[in-house]
């Protein structure tokens, strides 16, 4: 299992939090799965961007992303070098550190 450090986000986890991710997992699985709400509007289909992250460590490690997720990432807010769509990204057994985006361009977040 590779741990999975969350950076600190005002309204998901305020706290910052380190998480264990399984193999085979996407980062968007490992964080439901540990109470870390973000969001996913397309039900982790690579058809939205609500899942952004920024992977701050570990990003070399990674599958490179797919054509579509690239399409999609385009039109992520705060699109940096690091983003990626984490219902497209495998966890592997290399740790990784992550920061959820301020924003989403989620028009109606399923959050309260």
């Amino acid at each position: 299992m590779a741990k999975i450090k969350v950076y600190p986000h005002p309204d998901m986890c305020p706290d910052g939090a380190v998480i264990e991710g399984k193999a085979g997992d996407t980062i968007c699985e490992a964080l439901l799965d540990n109470k870390i709400s973000i969001e996913h509007a397309c039900e982790l289909s690579c058809a939205c961007t609500t899942c952004h992250v920024l992977v701050k460590k570990g990003f070399s490690g990674l599958e490179e992303a797919s054509e579509a997720e690239e399409d999609m990432l385009d039109k992520a807010w705060g699109l940096e070098p690091e983003s990626r769509l984490s219902c497209q990204v495998v966890i592997g057994e290399d740790d990784l550190e992550i920061e959820l985006p301020r924003y989403t361009i989620n028009m109606v977040s399923e959050q309260n």
